[in-house]
């Protein structure tokens, strides 16, 4: 049975504030091909691709469900199996779902994992467009916003992972979206690629309410909530009468010791705003419709999706980091091996 090389990406230690490349260090260990003995339902991959995502900041944090020190760091990616103990895997099926920063994962099948079914497009698309983020925004978007053709859409990091998506499905759904980012370069990939019909710079606006008001001189019918703080209480002023808020993430608060307080949710109350926060995993059960819908849209080129590749372990710490500064143009990808 053979023994190979294993690097992987360890959490040093639980983190406070913004994370730095030095809270991760990588390790080499060996691991041997073959599961261990009365394993089954387990799984062994070869990891292809991981996902970077923003909600692994909150897992550096000491609590019930963080991260272990020492330990390699979870999240999506993408592989191949090598070994199954489960009767509904065999080797060398594609797999996409929750699996350790490390070459090689023993993975057991309760995890969440989806077998691959269609290859005609880039595998690492299911890190992104048609893995966990691509889901948040189909559930977000559709599921609790419930677009009608007309409507005035916003959404915040509307170049990211999930952003990117929900501009476009708005559009789909005959809406007119605006987004927000955080770069020239980034408002000119919503306006001339993506479709969006306005966007905006956030860091070079110093009144984001005034900002609001230009692009939505008549209030905006759905929000959709990826920042938080002042961009949220900059919303609440400009929302329509029976507005919708999907609550996807909030990243400008991640790494604050002391979170940002929201001052004028009483606009929540005499607009009858519903705002509903959402985690994706409890809506896996729509991942095949959201397939029949989104697939067809890649193969015509009706829906773009726009990726930032780093290339090996050993750079994901900067990947994962460079998310909470903007760094990323698109969705961060991390490669491990293109086989």
């Amino acid at each position: 049975m053979a023994e190979v090389r294993n690097k992987q990406v360890v959490l040093k230690d639980y983190v406070s504030g913004f994370p730095k490349e030095s809270d991760m260090h990588i390790i080499e260990g060996t691991v041997t091909l073959k599961l261990p003995e009365a394993s089954s339902e387990v799984l062994l991959f070869k990891n292809l691709y991981l996902s970077c995502d923003p909600y692994m900041r909150i897992l550096m944090t000491e609590g019930a469900s963080s991260y272990t020190p020492g330990s390699p760091l979870t999240g999506y990616g993408v592989g191949r199996v090598l070994e199954s103990g489960h009767l509904d895997y065999k080797k060398g099926d594609l797999v996409w779902g929750i699996t350790k920063w490390e070459e090689y994962s023993l993975v057991s099948s309760d995890q969440t994992l989806f077998k691959i079914q269609h290859t005609d497009v880039p595998l690492s698309y299911y890190t992104g467009i048609l893995g966990m983020p691509g889901m948040t925004a189909y559930v977000g978007f559709f599921e609790l916003c419930s677009p009608k053709k007309g409507e005035k859409v916003f959404v915040s990091a509307a170049s990211g992972a999930v952003g990117q998506l929900v501009g476009q499905f708005a559009k789909l759904a005959g809406c007119y979206v605006v987004g927000s980012a955080g770069s020239k370069e980034k408002v000119d990939l919503l306006k001339n690629k993506l479709g969006f019909d306005e966007a905006f710079n956030y860091k070079e606006e110093s009144d984001l309410n005034a900002a609001l008001k230009r692009c939505f001189p008549e209030g905006i019918d759905i929000y959709f909530e990826n920042v938080g703080g002042k961009t949220l209480d900059a919303v609440l002023l400009n929302m329509r009468l029976h507005g919708r808020i999907s609550v996807c993430g909030m990243i400008s608060q991640y790494n604050l010791t002391q979170p940002e307080g929201v001052t004028n949710l009483a606009n929540m109350i005499f607009k009858r705003i519903r705002m509903q926060g959402f985690i994706v995993s409890d809506s896996y059960n729509l991942y095949p419709k959201f397939l029949e819908f989104l697939l067809p849209h890649i193969r015509e080129g009706k829906v773009m999706y726009v990726e930032d590749i780093a290339e090996g372990l050993e750079n994901g710490p900067a990947a994962l980091v460079g998310l909470y500064s903007g760094r990323n143009f698109g969705k961060q990808v991390l490669v491990v091996s293109r086989e």
